[in-house]
């Protein structure tokens, strides 16, 4: 039976251009809180955009205070690790042994056009995450300073969630055969995360290594995960989901979807279009972990290509308006054998149009009000999200027993099953 995620209040619901009275309000409000604070400037061009106000203000409940202290967290962290200088210059080579070990885009989108990624976590053996760990610390892949604190394998996964805001979302923003196209940008990613074939021990050995890339990950890349369909679930899952809720914030829980054989493809279908299922789930999509993107007929009608390309290259890119606005320019960057690389990929029409940002002497009434209510249930959200490790950690020894337990279990099964074999 599916444990399903609560989804009646999700996307476009809380995202620009579906915004309630109230949200709006503490919209303008953490936009003043923020300039007030020297961490935005209105513009024109805004220091950043309305959409990525709106997920920290969504992972906080709307609390503009506890956003902000979210936002200022994060916009230090980034500055520490420049993460700009990362994404620029970061080796191609490094860059895609690192997306070969996480979440991979698919090429395709939901019903809803949020880009669709897949997860197998059965490639992350030891030895391949070991030799990931071991090359990342040997040489710093780009040319970003860091904090020192920030291990290099979780800075080059983070290379992948700018990917994913300054790539993935906004070409899927400005698609027009979508819901919602050209008033509200696409800042989500469903993912099909298959958890087949992979044993109690090994999830206990990388639970270290996702755990703190999921931590950094909630902290600040809040509100880019939506729904998450877990397939392949063995028997022992339960204890693993145990740990696993426990390192995202309670409202991307709230999201995720525990599927049992049967209901893999019917539950997919509903929120997935069958073509851009991956056949090995039941649909129509030739797609395999490690694969290139396949892409959406839809974006290659769109895209005018440039440079001899004909699809995506490997490595980091990112899209920049041209000088006319008219058109998005998509632009290879990283470096190839120590030289950095700027080559113009393709150009798509720009459907999504600029949002006018408010002057910093915008007024806004009650600009902190919130409901009792609202602010005890962030404190709540707030504790579940950024100490989610701290809880974690107090319970290892418990965890450590419920594993000894389980492969006891195993053994005894084993032997059981030999017995009737022999019998």
């Amino acid at each position: 039976m599916a444990e399903a995620a609560e989804i009646a209040n999700g996307y476009p619901n809380g995202h620009l251009g579906h915004l309630t009275e109230e949200e709006d309000t503490q919209l303008k409000a953490f936009r003043v809180f923020l300039e007030e604070n020297g961490l935005y400037k209105p513009g024109p061009p805004a220091s950043h955009d309305d959409q990525t106000l709106l997920r920290f203000l969504r992972a906080r409940k709307w609390v503009v205070k506890d956003a902000y202290e979210q936002f200022r967290d994060t916009e230090e962290w980034r500055k520490k690790n420049q993460l700009d200088v990362l994404y620029d210059t970061i080796d191609v080579d490094a860059y895609e042994q690192t997306r070969s070990l996480y979440p991979q885009w698919t090429g395709r989108r939901d019903r809803r056009g949020i880009p669709l990624y897949l997860f197998q976590i059965r490639h992350l053996d030891s030895t391949t995450v070991s030799k990931y760990e071991k090359d990342s610390e040997a040489r710093n892949a780009s040319k970003a300073e860091t904090d020192g604190s920030t291990p290099q394998r979780l800075l080059r996964l983070f290379a992948l969630y700018e990917n994913l805001t300054r790539f993935t979302q906004p070409l899927s923003s400005q698609l027009t055969d979508r819901e919602a196209a050209g008033r509200t940008p696409i800042t989500l990613s469903t993912n099909i995360v298959d958890v087949s074939q992979v044993s109690l021990r090994m999830f206990w050995n990388l639970k270290a290594h996702m755990q703190s890339a999921s931590t950094l990950a909630t902290a600040h890349y809040p509100e880019t995960l939506d729904r998450i369909f877990i397939i392949g679930a063995p028997y022992f899952f339960s204890t693993v989901w145990g740990w696993i809720k426990r390192w995202f914030d309670p409202n991307t829980v709230s999201k995720i979807f525990i599927l049992s054989a049967a209901e893999v493809l019917p539950t997919l279908e509903k929120f997935i279009d069958l073509k851009n299922i991956p056949k090995q789930y039941g649909g129509e999509l030739d797609f395999n972990f490690f694969d290139r993107p396949n892409l959406d007929p839809h974006i290659k009608e769109v895209a005018t290509w440039e440079n001899g390309y004909v699809d995506f290259p490997p490595g980091p890119m990112y899209w920049v308006p041209e000088a006319d606005g008219e058109r998005l320019v998509c632009l290879a960057v990283g470096s190839k054998d120590g030289a950095e690389r700027r080559e113009r990929v393709c150009t798509i029409p720009r459907t999504f149009p600029k949002v006018e940002e408010p002057t910093g002497a915008e007024a806004v009434v009650a600009a902190e009000t919130v409901t009792e209510e609202k602010a005890a249930a962030a404190d709540a959200s707030t504790e579940d999200a950024i100490k989610g490790v701290e809880k974690l950690a107090v319970t290892d020894e418990e965890l450590k027993k419920e594993v000894v337990d389980i492969v006891a279990e195993d053994a005894q099964r084993a032997q059981q099953a030999g017995q009737t074999v022999a019998a």
